[in-house]
């Protein structure tokens, strides 16, 4: 069974976890980069009503090819208790017909399993089947702690079971 890791990261510690994964599940990985400024205090307050309202956004790349993964693992930051739009916007560009789907948050707060939520209705609607989902707080911690707290998750949930 070959795994894929997509996701998005602005900030950086979405891209720590989905590094760690990669790495201990043997995956390939796509960063999906957001080409909307979402820098600045402006640009972040309307980034977080985009995700309210679950806007999409203009996204690189455009589309990834699933063919050759049967265990997807979508990542995103948690805004307002919602994915990101580049997130949402590349789950409507996947079929995942017959994929098996693990879904991950990050958060500075404890909103990760609205966000969780949502990814799985959207996901489920584009033929997924979600088989496990977690989210990660990440306010104040070291890239080391992440990785550690990624790994005790990898451990704690037996997610090698669905990697090669």
């Amino acid at each position: 069974m070959a795994t894929l890791i997509i996701y998005y990261s602005q900030r950086g510690t979405t891209d720590i976890v989905a590094k760690t994964l990669a790495k201990n599940l043997r995956g390939n990985i796509v960063r999906i980069h957001d080409l909307k400024n979402r820098d600045g205090y402006a640009n972040r307050f309307l980034s977080v009503i985009s995700a309210f309202r679950e806007e999409k956004t203009d996204i690189m790349p455009e589309r990834v090819d699933l063919t050759n993964y049967d265990t997807i693992y979508i990542g995103s930051p948690t805004w307002t208790g919602n994915p990101t739009p580049a997130i949402l916007t590349i789950i409507d560009r996947c079929n995942f017909t017959g994929k098996d789907v693990v879904l991950f948050a990050t958060m500075d707060t404890n909103r990760g399993n609205s966000n969780i939520a949502r990814l799985e209705e959207k996901v489920k609607l584009r033929g997924a089947r979600v088989i496990e989902s977690f989210s990660i707080t990440t306010k104040d911690k070291s890239p080391e702690q992440l990785v550690k707290d990624t790994e005790a998750i990898i451990e704690m949930k037996d997610l090698k079971m669905y990697s090669r």
